[in-house]
């Protein structure tokens, strides 16, 4: 027969099969959670809406950028780890493509409209896509970024 009693030992550490995915229970040394949830769908809008605003796509609270366009190696509050989503020239050309669509029938529509003087006109809507360019960046970044974790679309 087999002894069934645990010692303190024992019962101070859970089984190493056991993982949990409550925030509050990742561990304190900032290590990344390395589970593997395969089995489990997940929601591919929710996870780009919350990569858009610059948050983890899993539990939508910590941060998914470290810098301007640096994706964390894991999220801070929920583990999970990030380091291996790469978006690459993905959210570049979404930036072209977003602010293209939207300066070019606005340019036309002005100078049709008002004719102001050229200077002018470069110079509004140069700063227009400098500014509409630099705010959609790290958004499209992280909606990308989104877009690949709940695909699991690890590396290429």
């Amino acid at each position: 027969m087999q002894d069934t009693t645990t010692t303190r030992e024992d019962a101070a550490e859970p089984p190493s099969d056991v993982r949990t995915t409550d925030p509050a229970a990742a561990p304190l040394d900032g290590a990344p959670d390395t589970s593997a949830d395969a089995g489990e769908e997940r929601d591919a809008w929710p996870a780009v809406w919350r990569g858009f605003r610059g948050r983890c796509p899993n539990c939508g609270s910590g941060p998914l950028l470290r810098s301007y366009l640096k994706v964390r190696d894991h999220c801070p509050v929920c583990r999970q780890e990030l380091h291996h989503n790469r978006a690459d020239d993905g959210p570049a050309y979404l930036t072209i493509l977003i602010v293209g669509h939207i300066m070019a029938p606005a340019l036309h529509i002005v100078f049709v409209t008002w004719r102001p003087e050229p200077l002018i006109l470069i110079t509004i809507f140069s700063i227009g896509c400098i500014g509409l360019s630099l705010y959609l960046l790290p958004r499209l970044k992280g909606a990308i970024v989104g877009f690949q974790w709940a695909r699991r679309m690890y590396g290429f």
